[in-house]
């Protein structure tokens, strides 16, 4: 009965996706997704993000513990950076997601800095060690997540069966040009962790979750 399965859709945000590892609750290093399995280390601009934790709030957190997201740049910082260049005749961003991905490789983590970024998570990665028991649906776990002091988008939400994510593709659609941050689709997924687990990935994509 797809009426009782529940999903958690999100906005597909327009960034660059990365992976912050925290050991003992304060953040080690951070990466760029790359090829899945090997990318960038940003660590040293990541943590000039001002809404990402060098500690995380709260006790008890698993010994390692990886936090996937997309490093964005909000729409309002956008337009503003660039005013602030066509009156100092300094250089546009041509996109918020080309400002995010350009300022997050920046050499100097001092220019990262200057610009106007964020980091939202959507999932979690690796999880090892002490207190690495953690919720079994994965919107518990984002909740969880808020509690330590990462950020999650407002919009994600639970919904039952297909009409559910009908619903919530229509409301996001409708009410797009009035986000905060880019976004190019909605995310769906399943809420179940043990039926995530039971569906498991085709190569590195799963099959409980798909962008639409």
């Amino acid at each position: 009965d797809n009426e009782k399965l529940e999903f958690v859709c999100e906005p597909k945000l327009d960034g660059l996706a990365a992976s912050l590892i925290y050991r003992n609750g304060v953040l080690d290093t951070a990466g760029t997704r790359g090829d899945g399995a090997k990318g960038e280390n940003i660590t040293k601009n990541v943590r000039t993000i001002p809404n990402v934790p060098l500690k995380l709030l709260g006790e008890n957190h698993p010994e390692i513990l990886e936090i996937r997201g997309e490093i964005t740049m909000p729409l309002a910082g956008f337009h503003a950076y660039n005013e602030k260049m066509r009156n100092t005749g300094g250089k546009l961003i041509v996109n918020p997601r080309n400002g995010a991905a350009g300022s997050t490789r920046q050499l100097d983590p001092k220019v990262t800095a200057s610009r106007p970024l964020q980091f939202h998570s959507y999932a979690l990665g690796k999880v090892e060690g002490k207190n690495s028991a953690l919720p079994e649906t994965h919107y518990e776990r984002l909740e969880l997540l808020k509690s330590w002091g990462i950020s999650v988008s407002n919009e994600v939400k639970i919904v039952n069966g297909f009409e559910g994510v009908s619903e919530y593709y229509k409301n996001i659609l409708a009410k797009r040009d009035k986000l905060p941050l880019e976004i190019d689709g909605v995310v769906i997924k399943i809420n179940s962790i043990e039926t995530q687990e039971d569906l498991g990935f085709l190569s590195r994509t799963p099959r409980w979750a798909i962008a639409y």
